[in-house]
C-alpha cells in the first residue's frame, strides 16, 4: 500500500462514505491544546510512577484521545501505555479507561512511519490479557476499538507472521466468542468494519472464511444479533471496495477470487442478505478499477458474474418470499434489504440485466426512495386522529438519507435495467410507474388543501421530495418513449404507452418548476402519437377529471376538516392546466359528444379562474374547437358550436374586465365569427352582447373619466378594447349579420362625445380604406357616409350616476329610432 494509504484511518472514511461533510464535521470533538496534551502525557507518566488511578488520569486519556488527529505517539509513549495497561491489576485501571488506552495505541500504529516490531510483539499478549479479562456491559466499546487495533497491527508492513497470526486469532475470537458484544451500539460499526478490512488485507487466503465469518456473523443469518441500517451497508460495501483496490494494487487476483468465492458461499448460507449484497456490489465496485488485459480479463469478468449472481439471487429470493412485494414487502429486514440492492447497484457500475432486480429497483424506488405514499397516508391519518404526530421529523430524515441522496444514481440504473428487459416486464414496470403517478397526485392533492396555510415546513419538504420523484418520472418517461418507439411494438400498445404518458405527466405537472429537455421532448413524441389517432385522443380527453370531481360534488376528496374551494385546488389546477394545453393539438380527433360530455364543462369553469394562464388555455380549447372541422358528422359538430357559443359569450362577458383576458375573448370571438354559418343565431348574439357590453363600460368609464377619448392609441380602456374588437368584426362577419353589426355600431357611435365620435369614425375610415374585399367595401362606404352626417347632426349629453343614456331635446337631437330609420 502507498504511504498516504498508510497515514489512513479507514474507519474515519468508511463515517465519510454515510454522512455530508457538515455532520462529520460537526461530530468531531474539539482538538485539544498543545499544553493540554504535554500535560496528559505527563499525567500518565506520573501515574506509573505512583501507581494510583485518579479521576485525572481518565481526563488526560480522554483528552489525548480525541486528538487522533492532532497527535503523534511514538514508541516511547507506546511503550508507557503498554505498561501501565500490563500493570493494570496493582493499579486497578477502572473499565472505562480501557477504550481511549486501546484508541491511542492504535494511533501510534497507523501514524508510526515504523513502529518498533520488537514493541508490537510485546503488544499482543498485554491486549490478549485486557480482551480475556471481564468487562462490564457499559464498556461495549473495548470490543469494537480491539478488533479495530488488532486489525490495525496485523496491517503493518514487515510484522512477523508468528505475530500476525497471534493478531488475527484474537480478532477472530473477540467475534466467535463475544460476538453480540463487539458491536452492541451503532457507533462503533465503523471501527470493527476498519479493524476487518486491515485484517483483510493483511492475512493470507487460509484466514478469508474465518474473517468474513467474523464481518457476516455480526449480523448473523435472518434478523441477526444486530440491527442493520443503510449506513452499516454503504460502509461494508467500500470497505469491500478498499481491499479489492488494495488487492489490485498488490497484483493478487487470487486474493480477490477467493474473497468473492467467500461472499458467494455466505449467501448461499442465508447469512443477512443486505451484508451479502453491499459485499458484493463493494467488490464489483473495486473491480472496476482492475486493469483488464489478456487473461486477467477473463478472470475479472468471471469474478464479475459470480457477484451479480449473488446481487440477483437475493433479489429472486426477496420477489419469491413477498409475492411480488406484498404485504410481506414492509416487513423492515425486507426493507433494508430492497433498499441495500438499490445503493448497491446505484454504487457498483453496470450491472446485467435480472427481472428480479428490475422489479426490486422500481419497488425501492416507488416505496422507499420517494416514500411520499406512506407519508400521505401516515399524515392524513395523523390529522384525522387530531394527532401531534405528523412526521415532520421522519421526512426531515429522509430528505438527508443516503437513499434520497442517490435518487439519481438509482433513476439511472433503474432506467438501464428496464431498457434491457422484455415487453412483458416493462409493461408491469410501466403499470407500477403510471399507477404510482395517481397515488401522487390525489395524495398531495389532499395534503395540500389539509396543510394549506398549515405546517409550512412539513408541506415544503414532502414538495421537495415530490419535485425529485417528478425528476424521476420524466427521466423514466423519456427512456420508454426513446425504447418503445424504435421497437416492434403494434400500433394499438405504442397509442396505449403514448397515452399512459401523456395522462401521468398530467398528473406531475404541479411538481414541474422548470421544463426538462426530456420533458419537452417525451411529450412532443407520444402527443405526435396520439394526436394521429381518434381513438387514442378520445382515451386520453377522457381520462381527464369529470366535472364534478373537479368541483367535489361527488365527495371523492373525503376532506371533512377543510372547505373545499376548486379554485384553490393548486394541485388540480395544474393538472387540468396540463390537458387544456394539449387538447387543442388534438382536437380534430375528438368527436363532439366527447368534448360536449367531457370537455366543454371543465373549459367554461376555468374560464371564470383568476390564474390567467387557466383562463387563456381555455379559451385556446374554445377556438381550436370552433376552428375544427373534421368529424364524421359534421352537422353535429356545428349544431354544438352554435350551442356552446351563447353560453361562452355569457361566460366571457361576465369576467370582462376582471377575470376573462381580452386577448383570450378576442381570438374566441374572431373564431366564432369565422366558423359558423352565414346567418347563425349564436353569431348575431354575439354581435348584440359584445355591443351592449362596450356600450355599459363605456357609459361607467366616462363618468369617470371624461377625458378618456383624448388619445386612442395605447389605451388599455376595457370598453375601447371592445369597440375596436367590434370595428374588427365589420371584415369578419358574414354579408347577412354585417347590417345588423353597423346597426349597433351606429346606435353606439352616434352616443359618444365629439371626440370619441371623430376617433371612431377615424379607425373606421382607416379600416375601410385599407379594405380589399370588393363585395362588402360600397356597403361600408355609403355606411360610413351616413354615419358620419347622422354624427355631425347629433348632440352629446354628459351620463351621470343616476342613469346613463344621453337625450336632449331640438331639433338636433335624433333619437336611436331616428338613426335605425336613416341607417
Amino acid at each position: 500500500m502507498s504511504k498516504q494509504t498508510q497515514h489512513f484511518f479507514l474507519e474515519d472514511w468508511l463515517k465519510s462514505t454515510t454522512t455530508t461533510t457538515t455532520t462529520v464535521t460537526a461530530t468531531k470533538p474539539t482538538p485539544s491544546s498543545a499544553r493540554e496534551i504535554i500535560q496528559s502525557w505527563a499525567n500518565l507518566r506520573n501515574l506509573l510512577q505512583t501507581q494510583t488511578f485518579k479521576p485525572h488520569h481518565l481526563q488526560s486519556l480522554q483528552t489525548l484521545s480525541n486528538s487522533q488527529t492532532s497527535i503523534n505517539v511514538a514508541d516511547p509513549q507506546a511503550k508507557l501505555l503498554l505498561s501501565i495497561l500490563s500493570s493494570s491489576t496493582n493499579l486497578s485501571l477502572p473499565p472505562e479507561s480501557h477504550p481511549p488506552f486501546l484508541k491511542l495505541l492504535y494511533i501510534w500504529v497507523r501514524k508510526s512511519s515504523k513502529p518498533s516490531q520488537a514493541l508490537l510483539d510485546s503488544a499482543l499478549p498485554v491486549l490478549s490479557n485486557l480482551f480475556n479479562g471481564k468487562r462490564g456491559e457499559t464498556h461495549f466499546s473495548v470490543g469494537s476499538l480491539g478488533v479495530l487495533l488488532l486489525g490495525a497491527i496485523s496491517f503493518v508492513p514487515g510484522l512477523s507472521e508468528k505475530s500476525k497470526n497471534v493478531c488475527l486469532e484474537l480478532l477472530c475470537k473477540l467475534f466467535e466468542e463475544e460476538r453480540g458484544v463487539v458491536m452492541v451500539r451503532e457507533e462503533f460499526v465503523p471501527e470493527a468494519l476498519a479493524g476487518i478490512g486491515y485484517a483483510l488485507i493483511s492475512c493470507e487466503i487460509t484466514y478469508f472464511s474465518r474473517i468474513l465469518d467474523c464481518m457476516f456473523g455480526v449480523w448473523g443469518k435472518g434478523k441477526g444479533l444486530f440491527v442493520g441500517s443503510v449506513s452499516h451497508g454503504i460502509m461494508i460495501l467500500h470497505l469491500i471496495e478498499w481491499v479489492v483496490s488494495g488487492f489490485i494494487n498488490l497484483q493478487s487476483f487470487k486474493r480477490i477470487e477467493c474473497l468473492c468465492r467467500e461472499i458467494s458461499r455466505m449467501c448461499e448460507l442465508g447469512y443477512a442478505l443486505f451484508v451479502v449484497v453491499m459485499a458484493a456490489a463493494g467488490a464489483l465496485r473495486g473491480l472496476n478499477k482492475a486493469p483488464l488485459i489478456g487473461t486477467r480479463a477473463e478472470t475479472v469478468h468471471r469474478i464479475r458474474v459470480s457477484l451479480e449472481k449473488c446481487i440477483a439471487v437475493v433479489a429472486r429470493d426477496l420477489v419469491s418470499n413477498t409475492g411480488n412485494f406484498g404485504h410481506s414487502a414492509f416487513d423492515p429486514n425486507n426493507r433494508l434489504v430492497v433498499q441495500c440492492i438499490a445503493l448497491s447497484l446505484a454504487r457498483s457500475g453496470p450491472v446485467s440485466f435480472d427481472p428480479s432486480l428490475l422489479l426490486c429497483l422500481t419497488f425501492a424506488s416507488l416505496t422507499e426512495v420517494f416514500p411520499l405514499r406512506a407519508f400521505y397516508s401516515r399524515i392524513l391519518d395523523s390529522l384525522h386522529k387530531k394527532s401531534n404526530q405528523l412526521g415532520l421529523s421522519e421526512v426531515k430524515a429522509h430528505l438527508d438519507s443516503i437513499l434520497f441522496k442517490e435518487a439519481g444514481a438509482i433513476t439511472r440504473v433503474f432506467c438501464n435495467q428496464y431498457v434491457s428487459a422484455d415487453k412483458e416486464n416493462k409493461t408491469m414496470v410501466e403499470k407500477l410507474m403510471w399507477s404510482y403517478c395517481q397515488d401522487l397526485y390525489s395524495g398531495h392533492r389532499r395534503i395540500a388543501l389539509v396543510l394549506h396555510g398549515e405546517l409550512p415546513e412539513l408541506f415544503g419538504d414532502l414538495e421537495k421530495i415530490a419535485e425529485s420523484s417528478f425528476l424521476m418520472v420524466v427521466v423514466f418517461a423519456s427512456v420508454v418513449t426513446k425504447d418503445r418507439f424504435n421497437s416492434t411494438l403494434s400500433r394499438e400498445k405504442l397509442l396505449d404507452i403514448s397515452v399512459g404518458v401523456l395522462v401521468s405527466f398530467s398528473r406531475v405537472e404541479y411538481f414541474r418548476r422548470i421544463r426538462l429537455p426530456e420533458y419537452t421532448d417525451a411529450i412532443r413524441g407520444v402527443a405526435k402519437n396520439v394526436q394521429e389517432n381518434d381513438t387514442a385522443c378520445v382515451y386520453f380527453v377522457e381520462s381527464m377529471p369529470s366535472y364534478d370531481e373537479l368541483t367535489n360534488r361527488d365527495g371523492t376528496l373525503g376532506l371533512s376538516r377543510v372547505e373545499y374551494n376548486w379554485a384553490k385546488d393548486n394541485v388540480q389546477t395544474a393538472r387540468i392546466l396540463f390537458y387544456l394545453r394539449v387538447i387543442p393539438t388534438c382536437i380534430e380527433h375528438v368527436p363532439a359528444p366527447v368534448f360536449s360530455k367531457v370537455v366543454a364543462s371543465t373549459m367554461f369553469l376555468y374560464m371564470g379562474h383568476l390564474n390567467g394562464k387557466l383562463a387563456r388555455a381555455s379559451h385556446s380549447v374554445f377556438v381550436s374547437f370552433m376552428s375544427s372541422g373534421k368529424d364524421s358528422n359534421q352537422e353535429e359538430r356545428t349544431v354544438l358550436k352554435e350551442q356552446l357559443v351563447f353560453y361562452y359569450i355569457q361566460r366571457a362577458l361576465e369576467g370582462y374586465p376582471g377575470i376573462t383576458p381580452f386577448d383570450g375573448m378576442a381570438s374566441g370571438v374572431v373564431a366564432l365569427v369565422r366558423n359558423l354559418p352565414a346567418g347563425s343565431p349564436a353569431t348575431m348574439y354575439c354581435v348584440h352582447s359584445l355591443a351592449d357590453k362596450a356600450k355599459i363600460l363605456c357609459s361607467k368609464s366616462m363618468i369617470e373619466d371624461v377625458e378618456m377619448w383624448k388619445d386612442w392609441q395605447g389605451d388599455s380602456e376595457p370598453s375601447k378594447k371592445l369597440l375596436e374588437l367590434l370595428l374588427r368584426l365589420l371584415s369578419l362577419v358574414d354579408i347577412q349579420i354585417l347590417p345588423s353589426l353597423m346597426k349597433l355600431l351606429a346606435q353606439f357611435i352616434v352616443e359618444l362625445p365629439k371626440d370619441g365620435q371623430n376617433m371612431v369614425l377615424d379607425e373606421i375610415y382607416n379600416q375601410v380604406a385599407d379594405s380589399d374585399d370588393v363585395t362588402r367595401k360600397p356597403a361600408l362606404v355609403s355606411w360610413l357616409q351616413s354615419l358620419s352626417f347622422l354624427c355631425s347632426q347629433s348632440s352629446f349629453t354628459k351620463p351621470t350616476k343616476e342613469g346613463n343614456g344621453s337625450s336632449s331635446s331640438g331639433t338636433d337631437t335624433l333619437s336611436l329610432n331616428g338613426v335605425s330609420a336613416r341607417l
